[in-house]
């Protein structure tokens, strides 16, 4: 087992026809917590309904919320969702939320010192309360894994340059990592080029980029690591890439084979976004055929 610790947002994903809790900090929390973890969150709601409902939710699911603090000015985070005809979502998000003004508590200092990983994005850098916090908890935390989640216009080169250069272990997306290794160039056309650059610049031992239908890659100790993605329908993407975080991270921490763990990690996601919502219960059995099938 490892305890962890989720920085950032918790929100409501509200789509055309429903809405769903997400959050990309929850998201990878709940993930983390099913695989028999111990995980706690810092983030911040409002004080009305929605935000009663997340609690209850990460409650249901034994995150633990006491680094949940409650805002009697601003709202719980609403997130709206619109999935294209491949699934592929985009994202317009309301600002300023409640996750916006995460506050420097005691509370929050003694979960991310307990913690065996420290996980944290870009989108909770947004405003320079949450941002402040941040900062302040990185400088204590022990292991840090920062999942790259760009969502213009709610970052900038200097932050994102401050967040890479504190992490141990970086996740993109491959369109996040050309992104970046333009905005702290000169970078390379070659994928594992852009990868290498981007360690050097940053001190990192492991990145991890996710590469939608075509799988994923891993930089691990010196090493890279590739799974060219599994055969499955899309219904939606959203939170695909937190359940891939959150398991590669649950085998990595437990000294799992980098590429066995980076194997389950796609299809974990892929099985995420074969599902509708977020947080999807998979089942080991689908795992098993997904992998199976891949071998065949």
């Amino acid at each position: 087992m490892i305890k962890a610790t989720c920085f950032g947002e918790v929100l409501w994903d509200v789509f055309p026809t429903h809405k769903k809790i997400g959050g990309a900090p929850l998201n990878v929390a709940v993930r983390l917590e099913s695989m028999k973890n111990e995980v706690s969150i810092i983030s911040k709601i409002g004080n009305d309904k929605k935000g009663r409902k997340l609690i209850d939710f990460l409650k249901v699911n034994h995150v633990d919320t006491t680094g949940i603090q409650i805002d009697s000015e601003f709202k719980t985070g609403k997130v709206k969702v619109v999935l294209d005809d491949s699934g592929s979502a985009s994202y317009t998000i309301n600002h300023p939320r409640a996750w916006d003004k995460i506050e420097l508590t005691e509370t929050a200092q003694n979960l991310t010192k307990d913690a065996d990983a420290f996980i944290y994005g870009s989108l909770a850098s947004r405003d320079e309360v949450s941002r402040n916090t941040l900062y302040e908890l990185l400088k204590i935390a022990k292991y840090k894994i920062f999942d790259v989640n760009l969502r213009k216009p709610h970052y900038t080169a200097e932050v994102l340059s401050h967040l890479m250069n504190e992490a141990d272990f970086i996740k993109f997306n491959d369109d996040e990592i050309y992104e970046i290794a333009d905005l702290i160039g000169p970078s390379s056309p070659s994928f594992d080029q852009t990868v290498l650059f981007i360690a050097e610049q940053t001190n990192t031992k492991c990145i991890c980029v996710t590469r939608g239908s075509q799988g994923a890659v891993l930089y691990f100790d010196g090493t890279f690591y590739y799974n060219s993605g599994y055969q499955i329908v899309v219904v939606d993407t959203v939170g695909a890439g937190d359940s891939f975080l959150a398991t590669l991270i649950n085998k990595i921490m437990k000294k799992a084979d980098p590429q066995d763990a980076l194997d389950y990690a796609c299809a974990i996601g892929a099985l995420v976004a074969s599902h509708e919502g977020a947080n999807p219960i998979i089942e080991e059995e689908e795992i098993t055929n997904l992998m199976g099938k891949s071998l065949t």
